[in-house]
């Protein structure tokens, strides 16, 4: 894990959180009053973006899942990064607040389809501490595609294809 700020980001990390920071202000937190945006990094440099969305059940979709079930839709599976940026509508997040158990497993499921570790940027409200991390450091004892013999391998060849 790296901890850096905003300012020493790449041009497409800047991006990323950028546009995770713009949807994070869409999403739809009556409940909570916690907003989550995350913008993802296709192989081929596309963007897809995701806010969280609660109900009064209190049934969540994350951001994270959000912006890939959005690429996966379009039949988008091979990843290189997210962003995470969150708020809160009595106070800034000031502690990193990393993607839940679920959101991990599902970039984790992905970075095994993509046979890449997938970079995981989470910043606080205000880009002033920005955590760089890969899926792997979040899930150091993962459980994934390859350890119930299954072959993803068809999502590399007909995302590949298009």
């Amino acid at each position: 894990m790296k901890t850096t700020t905003y300012k020493k980001l790449s041009p497409i990390y800047k991006k990323l959180l950028d546009k995770a920071e713009q949807v994070m202000k869409k999403g739809y937190s009556p409940y909570t009053n916690f907003y989550v945006g995350s913008a993802l990094l296709t192989t081929d440099n596309k963007i897809y973006s995701g806010s969280n969305i609660e109900t009064a059940s209190y049934v969540a979709i994350c951001a994270e899942r959000a912006a890939i079930s959005k690429a996966v839709s379009e039949g988008k599976y091979l990843f290189k990064a997210i962003a995470v940026i969150s708020k809160c509508d009595h106070f800034d997040v000031t502690k990193i607040a990393g993607p839940c158990g679920i959101c991990r497993q599902l970039l984790y499921e992905f970075s095994e389809v993509a046979k890449r570790d997938i970079i995981v940027i989470n910043s606080t409200t205000k880009k002033d501490k920005i955590i760089i991390t890969k899926i792997s450091e979040l899930m150091p004892l993962s459980f994934g595609p390859k350890d119930t013999k299954v072959d993803v391998s068809k999502y590399r060849k007909n995302y590949q294809s298009q």
